[in-house]
């Protein structure tokens, strides 16, 4: 007796093996038979004909550490597939927390990952301290299954106190942090990440905690992740997004071998501008880590995002503008500051100049802005038209055009750059990935939660890089999403459609399969903003083995797992 079968479907098992038609059994949570069932008695079908069965998605790189709170669905990543997710990237966790730095952790949470103050004030109730806490106040919420790493700047403020933004550690106290973490593995942690990035200030404009840590403390805290089975790191610097210096090519390189254990970073994007040759010298600069920690015994894996994603910017609150030098300085200034400075050719120009090397030059290309929500009546005729489109219909220049109605609307404009892609940026990105040095990830989700929204990159990438432009197979493009981050990080009997292994599945029309169009939604706790997109063409989610959506709608179950190190993932060596 099954408890589930789905019959009929081409099953493409993640492996990159061809796919098949075949049935396919659960019982207990697991995949039981894999072949033609007949009239084997299941408790539950699913006619999965003209259909495609695949292994769940699974992202690496989220940041639902708080919304699994209030969202076990983790919405909306599980309406497009996702399984399994990782969160506690870049540093930054809710535990381990002392009473004292709740509110320190909310603010800076609000600042670096965009989630709001008021749902993270009213959507959980901070009744922890250790990570092992923290991991119990959500065992058994979730509808996907969720691992997390410890933040260094969590880890550092549990010590340091108000020190941790202050200077390095001491001898005594980066040994304290060892013995922490250690414990936050041991209760179920999946390894350690940090930020060294100057694009993560805190609420207050000051480097958050483990900006301030020596490189020394970082190799040490790797060197304990090395000690624990079933590990992993996990980390974001300024280069990651500038270009990498010689330091931060060092320092990846040594975390990884110094832990005997992969480092991913955040994010490696292609971007389309300038000549191919200059795409691939940028690139085989990007993956200078790779190299060198190849030559000392390491194994650096960067996350590839490869289709462009929506942002939602906004001109009075943190985004990305604040990020390019100098911007943000005068994006703080009161209302009649601001507007005599931005109205200011010369500082335009000024401003323009300080984006180039940045990384973030996009953002200050104010021409391919495309306007969303006004405010002001007068601004209603402006909706879903382009800055350069409104500015040569007036005569005027693009920043006039632009501050009229950002002026206006008192900055509450809501801003969409336009999302450059092309032919040559997606062939690129396939040659990276038949290299297998890279692997997809870096949504983001549950982060920036007013701003951007790449969490239905698994329908995105099968509706365009497969169905749209025909560059890379099913098979491989479901291999990506699957079987390549599980192995990464060790998942144990998942990624995959085999007998035995966890049945964490998806069944989608691969005629169809796409993501809606983005939508703004007031639905977090305390009616805060968020981005969110709806899943077209996903029949069928199921997460260890229990049915977690049919048709786009939520069963209401939580099956998910609470990931924990050793038990729930093996041990991946980089030598």
């Amino acid at each position: 007796m099954f408890d589930y079968v789905i019959t009929g479907g081409l099953v493409v098992d993640g492996t990159g093996a061809p796919g098949r038609t075949a049935d396919v059994g659960v019982a207990g949570g697991r995949i039981t038979s894999i072949g033609k069932l007949g009239g084997d008695s299941a408790r539950q079908t699913f006619d999965a004909s003209g259909l495609v069965v695949s292994p769940g998605f699974v992202d690496v790189h989220t940041h639902y550490d708080a919304q699994l709170f209030w969202d076990g669905y983790a919405t909306p990543s599980s309406q497009h597939g996702v399984t399994t997710v990782f969160a506690g990237n870049c540093g930054f966790t809710l535990a381990p927390l002392k009473p004292r730095d709740a509110d320190y952790t909310r603010q800076m949470m609000a600042q670096v990952e965009g989630m709001p103050l008021v749902a993270l004030e009213n959507g959980l109730d901070w009744q922890w301290e250790t990570f092992g806490e923290y991991l119990a106040a959500l065992d058994g919420r979730t509808a996907v299954n969720a691992g997390f790493l410890v933040g260094h700047s969590a880890l550092r403020r549990y010590v340091l106190g108000e020190a941790s933004m202050e200077r390095a550690s001491t001898d005594e106290e980066v040994e304290e942090m060892r013995a922490v973490l250690a414990a936050s593995i041991e209760d179920g942690a999946l390894g350690f990440s940090t930020s060294r990035s100057r694009t993560h200030p805190d609420h207050n404009g000051d480097p958050v905690p483990s900006r301030q840590a020596s490189e020394e403390e970082v190799l040490r805290l790797c060197d304990e992740v090395g000690r624990h089975p079933g590990t992993t790191l996990e980390a974001i610097a300024s280069g990651c997004i500038q270009g990498f210096d010689e330091g931060e090519t060092e320092l990846f390189a040594q975390m990884s071998a110094h832990a005997n254990r992969p480092l991913n970073w955040n994010v490696l994007g292609v971007r389309p501008k300038g000549t191919d040759a200059e795409r691939r010298a940028k690139l085989a600069h990007q993956l200078g880590p790779t190299r060198r920690a190849r030559e000392i015994g390491g194994r650096v894996v960067p996350l590839n995002m490869p289709i462009g994603t929506e942002l939602c910017m906004n001109m009075s609150t943190y985004c990305g503008m604040w990020l390019i030098p100098g911007w943000r300085e005068i994006m703080t200034l009161p209302f009649e500051e601001k507007t005599a400075k931005l109205r200011d050719p010369a500082v335009q120009r000024k401003m323009v100049e300080d984006s180039v090397g940045s990384g973030l030059e996009v953002f200050a290309n104010v021409a391919i802005y495309r306007i969303g929500d006004t405010f002001a009546p007068e601004n209603k005729q402006y909706e879903g038209r382009l800055v350069s489109e409104i500015a040569a219909s007036q005569g005027v220049d693009v920043w006039t055009a632009l501050l009229d109605i950002e002026v206006a609307d008192e900055y509450r404009t809501v801003l969409w750059p336009l999302v450059q892609e092309d032919d040559e940026q997606y062939q690129l990105v396939t040659e990276i990935w038949a290299s297998d040095q890279v692997v997809i990830g870096g949504s983001d989700a549950g982060a920036h939660l007013d701003r951007l929204l790449a969490s239905p990159y698994p329908t995105r990438l099968l509706a365009r890089m497969v169905r749209e432009r025909q560059l890379v197979t099913l098979e491989r493009m479901v291999q990506l999403m699957t079987e390549a981050p599980a192995r990464l990080y060790g998942l144990k009997d998942r990624g995959r459609l085999a007998e035995g292994a966890f049945a964490d599945i998806v069944v989608f029309d691969p005629t169809t399969v796409a993501s809606a169009p983005v939508r703004r939604a007031f639905d977090l706790p305390g009616d805060s903003l968020r981005l969110t997109a709806d899943a077209i063409g996903i029949e069928l989610v199921l997460v260890n083995g229990t049915e977690t959506y049919r048709a786009g709608r939520p069963s209401g179950e939580l099956p998910g797992t609470l990931l924990r190190s050793g038990r729930d993932t093996e041990t991946v060596t980089t030598r």
